[in-house]
């Protein structure tokens, strides 16, 4: 990999909590002489995706992109969205070549981009920083590529996996940074998913107040009866908000509709809200990153229904007895059937300690 493909994953990652439901994407373009004469990153959405970023910018600085070599995380787009096709921004610009990370998994796209460059003249490359810039984009890739979000469940427990007392009490396990980071993995998602049971008990905004951020992920609660207070502090923030249901109860719908909410009534055959077919819907609407803040009830129907992709979990360095653990799971009989995870990072956040976990395979798509 380049020092130019890392400068361009790095552009990506400034555009973290911006650029949803679009990629992150970052790109250098670079003048025959191998000065860097244009670079940026995809704003939001509805804005100018990175390669138009990078050619805006040379043009500010006074240098033609003629016989310039770009260096982009994704491949350039080949449809009208929100914006025009960025392969023919390039070709316009006249680049000598394009050296992409990765394929665009976008079905409107996937190779298209590659083709209509190839056929202009333009010399591509695809490859350096592929792991890296789909691993940035991961959620983008799930939707694509699965039809449904990536999901992360976050939890913040004791070092013997207490996540609350018995009584309920839970604020603060961790410290002051370990909440500040999670306000910052809240930030970087399309949307937060909590359960009625976490906003009955805590009343809990769930918004990003901790990290400066452009926009405020959308909001989705799980709500079986429709029992959601309307002065619930989450109506607070201004922000989608998608309330899945199992009732059709119209009085209810109608006042919760006039706060601005979308409820979607999604029975399964137990009464409760059909979870995976809510994800299904979420991927629908546009949902890269569901990040899900809920109690261990919830977290354990996610669990038990397959559809968790990671644990974020923040450990702190304490020990606090019996309480309410990550998730409600059925007993199990052989360590077979334990849901196995593998390590995807572990570090320190301040005194406590944050382990990024994956359920194992989830991640092959």
């Amino acid at each position: 990999m380049t020092d130019y493909t890392k400068a361009a994953l790095e552009l990506a990652h400034e555009a973290l909590y911006r650029t949803s439901p679009n990629p992150r994407v970052g790109c250098v373009l670079v003048g025959e002489d191998g000065a860097i004469i244009g670079q940026g990153s995809t704003q939001r959405a509805g804005g100018p995706h990175a390669e138009v970023m990078a050619l805006r910018d040379a043009e500010q600085r006074g240098h033609s992109p003629q016989g310039a070599t770009a260096y982009v995380t994704l491949e350039p787009c080949s449809h009208h969205g929100r914006t025009g096709p960025c392969c023919d921004a390039l070709i316009q610009a006249d680049v000598a070549k394009v050296v992409a990370s990765i394929a665009d998994p976008n079905p409107a796209v996937a190779g298209n981009g590659f083709a209509r460059l190839r056929a202009a003249g333009v010399a591509v490359e695809v490859g350096p920083g592929a792991e890296a810039s789909r691993e940035l984009n991961l959620g983008f890739f799930s939707r694509m590529i699965r039809k449904t979000p990536w999901v992360r469940m976050k939890a913040a427990a004791s070092l013997d996996g207490v996540t609350a007392l018995h009584n309920g009490a839970s604020q603060w396990i961790t410290g002051p940074a370990a909440r500040a980071d999670g306000h910052a993995w809240r930030a970087r998602a399309c949307a937060v998913l909590t359960g009625i049971g976490t906003v009955l008990a805590d009343n809990p905004r769930l918004d990003v107040r901790d990290v400066p951020t452009e926009r405020q992920p959308a909001l989705v609660l799980v709500d079986s009866a429709l029992a959601v207070p309307l002065d619930a502090l989450l109506f607070g923030a201004s922000r989608r908000t998608y309330i899945y249901t199992a009732v059709a109860h119209e009085e209810r719908r109608s006042a919760l509709e006039a706060l601005g909410a979308i409820v979607i009534t999604m029975p399964n055959k137990a009464g409760k809200v059909d979870l995976p077919a809510m994800l299904q819907d979420l991927g629908r609407r546009e949902i890269n990153e569901l990040h899900v803040e809920a109690g261990y009830k919830l977290n354990g129907s996610l669990l038990r229904e397959g559809l968790i992709d990671e644990l974020l979990v923040y450990l702190a360095p304490k020990l606090m007895g019996e309480g309410m653990g990550l998730a409600q799971m059925t007993p199990l009989t052989s360590l077979a059937e334990a849901h196995a995870l593998s390590f995807h990072s572990v570090d320190r956040i301040g005194d406590d300690l944050r382990i990024l976990a994956r359920l194992q395979g989830r991640d092959r798509f």
